[in-house]
Formats: structure tokens, sequence, C-alpha cells
């Protein structure tokens, strides 16, 4: 049987919804401010993938820690069992990861969708 092709990618949460999207999943652990559910258009919402709130507050969003943070946000998510069966999961086509850090490179999805889209 061949292998089942997915594709995670990432878009701020504030960006307006496409249908190249795939399926819209939020990433972050606390609702962002500001953004109605409406405006979200979420197909669903994964709390437990999120970086842990002790990681998260220590982090601050400080590109000075950013490689810290990906190690240690790396080790969360092989430990996580949620993370493991998202990578695990057999459906194919394009999930957008959606995140409401305003930092579009120094941020938990940009090393979630790397996590995910590694092949095992």
């Amino acid at each position: 049987m061949p292998a089942v092709e997915k594709t995670f990618a990432i878009k701020p949460v504030r960006d307006a919804p496409a249908t190249a999207d795939g399926r819209r999943v939020l990433v972050d652990r606390l609702w962002p401010r500001g953004v109605s559910r409406e405006r979200a258009a979420l197909d669903d919402w994964w709390k437990e993938i999120a970086p842990t709130p002790e990681l998260r507050t220590w982090f601050d969003h400080r590109e000075d820690r950013f490689a810290e943070f990906t190690e240690r946000y790396l080790a969360e998510l092989r430990a996580n069992p949620f993370a493991k069966a998202v990578r695990a999961a057999s459906h194919a086509g394009r999930t957008t990861l959606l995140y409401g850090a305003k930092d579009h490179a120094i941020n938990h999805a940009v090393v979630l969708a790397r996590f995910l889209n590694r092949r095992r």
C-alpha cells in the first residue's frame, strides 16, 4: 500500500481563510485575542499539541531563545501522545496549522509543522 501524502502548512489565524488551506486547525493553547470563531473558520483546535504553559512563558517569543525553545518543544512533542497520533494519522491532504503569534518566523507553529512533516 502506498504511503499517504500529508502536508502541514502554517498560517496566522488573522489571515483570511482560503480554499487552499485544506483543514484549518488552531494550534495555540489560548484563544487569540481579537479573533472571532467565525473569522477563524476552524475545523479543529488542537490545544494539546501546543507548548506547555511553562515553556511558552519561558520562551516569551524571544529570538535569542528560539533555538533552545525549539529543542525543548521538540522534546515535548516526542513525548506527547496527541502529537504522535496526529503524526501517525492516515488522513491525506493539506492541513493548515493556525497560530496567533505576531512573528511569522519565530513561533511554535514553525517547529510543529517541521515535526509533523518529517518522515518517520
